[in-house]
């Protein structure tokens, strides 16, 4: 279901990318003072749980257990 973009929705489409790609490394430098400032204000998060991947669930299950046949 590809449908052929008009030359105005290219412009625009490329109009968006250029921008979001000018502003990425601002983005970046926020994201990364955050997660300091973040760190300095609470060194330690006692409210962290680490995420459960489902992909790591299922290779578990996939796997036979030692002893099995």
């Amino acid at each position: 279901m590809s449908q052929r973009l008009s030359p105005e929705q290219r412009r625009t489409r490329d109009r968006f990318e250029r921008g979001i790609g000018l502003i990425a490394p601002f983005l970046n430098l926020v994201l990364a003072a955050g997660d300091r400032i973040s760190r300095v204000v609470e060194p330690e998060d006692s409210e962290y749980y680490p995420v459960r991947s489902g992909l790591l669930e299922e290779e578990s299950r996939e796997t036979p257990k030692s002893g099995a046949s």
